[in-house]
């Protein structure tokens, strides 16, 4: 009984409100089987916690919060099966959060440094990767599975 409680709990405070520590304007472009936004968003993120708030035409659309968990307006679900049902499921399971965040990815697998950063390209039988992020800039492009993520700082 106690587990059950404590995993209700948990459960229920993924979602809850945060205070973000970084607040950054950036403009989103991001294509997926169910995702489909080009607009100016809000990223806000702490060290465990990120946040990623869309808007089109100065209304919201949609917030992905990501700690232990990703929400969506469609509820919570493991970062495994996020990656199934929005992503690929092949994905590692902190893809979306080190792409927002501009970090490495596959574990820094075919990393190469740049003048402003880095890039990535990872391909194997399920990934087509090109991702690329640069001082102002982050890229994600997966030829194979049709998905892309961009984020640019709005003051370019």
């Amino acid at each position: 009984m106690k587990i059950l409680l404590l995993t209700l709990i948990l459960f229920f405070t993924a979602c809850s409100t945060k205070n973000y520590e970084i607040t950054q304007t950036k403009i989103v472009i991001m294509k997926s089987p169910k995702l489909k936004f080009a607009d100016v968003g809000y990223l806000r993120n702490t060290q465990n916690s990120i946040e990623l708030e869309i808007f089109i035409a100065g209304t919201a659309v949609e917030k992905i919060a990501i700690n232990h968990v990703i929400c969506v307006s469609d509820g919570c679900m493991s970062k495994s099966s996020f990656n199934q049902d929005y992503l690929h499921a092949s994905y590692p399971e902190d893809i979306l959060q080190n792409v927002l965040l501009g970090k490495a990815i596959y574990e820094g697998e075919n990393r190469v440094k740049t003048a402003e950063g880095f890039e990535q390209h990872i391909q194997n039988a399920t990934v087509d990767i090109e991702y690329k992020v640069s001082a102002n800039a982050i890229s994600f492009k997966d030829k194979k599975n049709g998905i892309l993520l961009k984020l640019k700082d709005t003051n370019e």
